[in-house]
């Protein structure tokens, strides 16, 4: 019998927010992004093992790790204070 199974990261952004970068100090677009680690069968993901929220800055490069808490939080705030062009 053959079974095949891995793990797989998976990123998603979840929002953008503009902030001033504590790297650079630059008023920048920053991304919420979870990451996902995925086991999987066959290339199908069952179940996941760990997940980690962080924010990358769009100019440098500079990341933070983030509770979910704080990623809810950015997520909330961004639809409050959400402007329509």
């Amino acid at each position: 019998m053959l079974l095949i199974f891995g793990t797989t990261l998976r990123n998603r952004v979840l929002v953008v927010v503009n902030f001033l970068c504590q790297f650079c100090g630059t008023h920048a677009a920053q991304d919420v992004i979870e990451s996902a680690t995925k086991v999987s069968v066959f290339f199908i993901p069952l179940f996941t093992l760990r997940k980690q929220y962080y924010v990358t800055c769009s100019n440098c490069g500079g990341t933070t790790s983030l509770t979910k808490e704080q990623a809810t939080h950015g997520i909330e705030w961004a639809a409050r204070n959400r402007q329509v062009s």
